[in-house]
């Protein structure tokens, strides 16, 4: 029913009252798709039964006690790095591990037992595997290394410069897991190994000197595999810098290995404010109580909490499995900030989505949950020109004074402004 303005001015109370329970349930049934299937898009939580028994296998394979577990020194001191080891703990096929190590001859690959904990080696479609076992499409290697061009874009020792008032300081080649989806597995190599001290000096060096760098990006690999000591010297060296307004870091680890999420961590974190953490959570799965954890510890010292998501197929190209992420990452106090369209790397196109898949996913979220729960949708351009958003067209057309858009729900409607 369509009432003018005017119109409902005359409007008694039971009649406005019937206009707002018809609304409500039209908008219960535009949701309706999704309230149908969010139950069978199940979270780490949901998923208790089954990482506790691949937990207890791993744990007998590596006669490792849960006290072992929960460090994360012996998380990265036991990653799977073998297909003979992934085949001892899981039942992996002979031909399988054959690709495995096809695939590990040219990419580097390691996954920590907690993350491996999280994966369904029955489902060839699980999530978790496909992130972080090598597959045998990784051998196509269309694409670029470098399609960011990073290394084209450091004016100094461990600097990646792409705007004008920020910029990433890369400290370490280190992850907990390789992602199969990785944008810097040229990086990777074949040991692991943080930045000498000395380049990290010639780094702030270069942001003393430029005062209009107010935004300070600490990444890797992994920047939180660096020791609690170097962390804490290199945020200190920022904070002396009076133009470095905030300081941000770029890590994986609250999903691939939230036990290194420590106390002591959490301690040396917090005499650093204002202080942002950027993760990367790519399907509700991952978020279990671990990473809960991880997060409640990281909030509770003060720091501000971000996910960038890399839309990759197979995984998480469906608006459904996007919305119950995002949600699900709101309850663990995880704001979601981006969804990255997959770069163009050697080895990762089979991860690439269409264009339209990351609009119609927008499309199904904005104005359909929390704008809480919406990221802004990035493609990066080539060469290391920058984050460029993407949306669907809201916006038809403008003449003075009027405009007109269409809405979430494909109304369209002319609204006037009138400045002074």
């Amino acid at each position: 029913m369509s009432i003018g303005a005017h119109e409902r001015l005359n409007l008694s109370e039971e009649e406005k009252r019937t206009i707002a329970l018809t609304r409500a349930a039209e908008l219960r049934k535009r949701i309706s798709d999704y309230t149908d299937k969010k139950d069978s898009i199940e979270t780490g939580f949901d998923l208790q039964d089954n990482i506790s028994k691949n937990r207890e296998s791993l744990l007998r394979y590596f006669s490792a006690t849960e006290e072992e577990w929960n460090d994360w020194r012996w998380q990265m001191s036991h990653r799977i790095t073998g297909a003979d080891m992934l085949k001892e703990i899981f039942p992996f096929s002979g031909g399988r591990c054959e690709e495995i190590k096809m695939v590990g001859a040219r990419y580097r690959w390691a996954i920590s037992p907690y993350y491996a904990s999280l994966m369904d080696p029955g489902q060839d479609s699980d999530p978790i595997m496909l992130q972080s076992v090598p597959s045998v499409e990784e051998l196509d290697e269309t694409g670029y290394s470098d399609p960011m061009a990073e290394e084209f874009t450091s004016p100094a020792p461990c600097i990646t410069r792409r705007y004008p008032d920020r910029l990433i300081i890369n400290v370490t080649n280190q992850c907990a897991m390789y992602c199969r989806h990785c944008q810097r597995r040229r990086n990777i190599g074949e040991s692991d190994s943080h930045r000498p001290r000395g380049s990290m000096v010639a780094a702030l060096d270069y942001i003393r000197k430029n005062r209009e760098v107010r935004d300070v990006l600490i990444t890797g690999g992994d920047a939180l595999l660096l020791d609690d000591r170097r962390i804490d010297w290199l945020l200190g060296e920022l904070d002396s810098i009076d133009h470095v307004e905030i300081k941000r870091i770029g890590t994986r680890a609250i999903v691939t290995m939230p036990q290194r999420i420590t106390p002591e961590l959490c301690d040396v974190l917090k005499k650093h404010p204002p202080l942002f953490i950027n993760t990367q959570f790519n399907h509700p799965r991952e978020v279990t109580p671990e990473s809960k954890l991880a997060c409640d510890r990281l909030a509770g010292a003060g720091v501000v909490l971000g996910n960038q998501a890399v839309l990759l197929k197979g995984i998480n190209n469906d608006p459904h499995v996007m919305k119950k992420l995002n949600q699900q990452l709101l309850k663990i106090r995880v704001r979601p900030y981006y969804i990255f369209h997959a770069k163009q790397v050697k080895g990762t196109g089979h991860f690439i989505t269409s264009v339209e898949e990351g609009l119609a996913i927008m499309e199904k979220l904005r104005g359909y949950t929390s704008g809480l729960a919406v990221p802004t949708y990035i493609i990066n351009a080539p060469n290391g020109y920058g984050k460029t958003p993407l949306l669907p067209q809201y916006l038809i057309s403008r003449d003075r004074g009027k405009i007109r858009l269409r809405t979430w729900e494909n109304r369209v409607l002319e609204c006037a402004f009138h400045s002074s």
